[in-house]
């Protein structure tokens, strides 16, 4: 009876801490809605390596079939990166889809971008598109305060580098997350064991 008690005792304990740990994952390396598993990205549009893991990201993803999560995080060292991003706010308010492509279009010009010329190409990308590009984008401040309120979630998440990269999921109970440190050997190989589990 008592070693009954004590094993009750236990795994009450047990269920207790797996139901705190799962409540002290941040919520931004939790998947969507409806997903078991994510790739959740916090990125840079001036960031060079932003730039380079970005395909291999939309792959994974693509080949995975699971949803790709992509956070603003600009850096204070680079001088376009923040207006890029308040930009692609803008086209998320469109469609998600938009917003993507403009990443994606910013990423595939950034060696060509200065902060002179940035409304050029937002303005070409949108002309492409048949979508409107106002005068003022964020008059009353929303998509910078979207922009900020992302870079805060990469701050809690003591973020130190971009492209910051996770595999997350709502399967896993030990492991909700891993962080990618090396995408090119390690992405694939997360997904896969985040499956697995």
């Amino acid at each position: 009876m008592k070693r009954t008690l004590v094993r009750f005792a236990f795994a009450a304990v047990l269920i207790a801490f797996t139901a705190f740990a799962q409540e002290a994952v941040n919520p931004a390396l939790r998947p969507p809605k409806g997903a078991q598993i994510a790739i959740v990205v916090f990125e840079d549009l001036q960031c060079p390596q932003c730039r380079l893991q970005a395909p291999l990201v939309q792959q994974a993803g693509k080949t995975y079939k699971v949803p790709v999560v992509r956070h603003d995080f600009p850096l204070p060292m680079h001088n376009w990166s923040y207006q890029a991003a308040v930009i692609a706010h803008y086209f998320d308010s469109q469609s998600r889809q938009l917003g993507s492509d403009f990443r994606d279009y910013i990423f595939e010009h950034q060696p060509e971008i200065f902060p002179t010329n940035l409304r050029q190409f937002a303005e070409k990308f949108a002309a492409d598109r048949k979508v409107d590009l106002p005068f003022v984008v964020d008059p009353q401040g929303k998509f910078a305060a979207e922009v900020n309120a992302e870079r805060d979630l990469g701050k809690a998440l003591n973020l130190e580098h971009t492209p910051t990269i996770y595999v997350v999921s709502s399967k896993s109970k030990s492991h909700p997350f891993v962080e990618v440190k090396d995408p090119r050997a390690e992405l694939f190989q997360s997904i896969d064991a985040m499956k697995a589990e």
